[in-house]
């Protein structure tokens, strides 16, 4: 498949912006007018944006039921709350003074980094960060 802008993140839908790292069969996903590439991230982007960022446990638990060999890193914001998940990769927090850090690997040798344990939703907010397991939010 070609490198263009539409096969790339962030896919945006409304305030929200979202970025997959992994990968995820095509063929487990419906197709849809609404993905703006054919690439496993755009169609499960649309398909997320579809079922809304309050159902991302539910939908990432779905799609990896589907794709058992699916690795269903996500990350969505609307600049205020920041909703990842990890399914199959690595996924770190950083709390600092003035945020926190979403990352798919710590950057630095920071000790307060926490690594996020798999199958887990990261939900980040003004005055919380929540880690809990996908199957207990699905």
């Amino acid at each position: 498949m070609p490198i263009d802008e539409t096969a790339t993140a962030p896919f945006a839908h409304g305030p929200w912006l979202l970025s997959h790292n992994g990968v995820v069969d095509r063929s487990v996903l419906p197709m849809t007018l609404a993905a703006e590439s054919m690439c496993d991230a755009a169609i499960l982007a649309a398909y997320i944006f579809e079922h809304g960022p309050e159902e991302l446990a539910k939908t990432i638990t779905e799609v990896a039921e589907r794709d058992p060999a699916a690795r269903l890193n996500v990350l969505l914001t609307d600049g205020n709350t920041v909703l990842a998940t990890t399914w199959g990769d690595t996924l770190s927090v950083l709390r600092e003074p003035d945020g926190v850090v979403v990352a798919s690997e710590p950057y630095d040798d920071d000790p307060r980094w926490i690594d996020v344990p798999d199958r887990h939703l990261v939900e980040v907010t003004a005055n919380e960060v929540l880690l809990t397991a996908l199957e207990d939010r699905a």
